[in-house]
């Protein structure tokens, strides 16, 4: 058997049908310009004076702009490989957020615990 034989089968498995357009990376491009161009703003003005209240602005932007990249740009929806790609970067997601959080508990809790208390 040769490889082209072994590997005849298995080609329609690999295939999704992503119709892409020119319009969606235009609409993509514009909405990520828009995502980055509000926050650059926000921060050169000071519009925000709160630092925690711009850090939470300006992270919402940043996960939103995460989310039209993966939608616009790499193409992930549900319906891609059976929805294996979602799922795979929800477990991904997940995982990184139980990771951040759970170092900066931990430095949060050792810091606290190993400095001394100032009079």
């Amino acid at each position: 058997m040769s490889a082209h034989e072994l590997h005849a089968g298995h080609d329609e498995h690999h295939h999704d049908d992503i119709h892409v357009s020119k319009g969606d990376y235009v609409k993509g491009f514009i909405l990520a310009v828009i995502l980055t161009a509000i926050p650059f703003w926000l921060v050169m003005s000071g519009a925000i004076a709160d630092r925690t209240t711009a850090v939470l602005v300006l992270g919402l932007f940043a996960a939103v702009q995460v989310v039209v990249h993966m939608v616009y740009f790499l193409h992930m929806n549900g319906k891609i490989q059976g929805g294996w790609t979602m799922l795979s970067t929800l477990f991904t997601i997940i995982f990184l957020a139980v990771t951040v959080v759970g170092t900066l508990w931990v430095m949060f809790h050792m810091n606290a615990a190993m400095m001394p208390a100032h009079p």
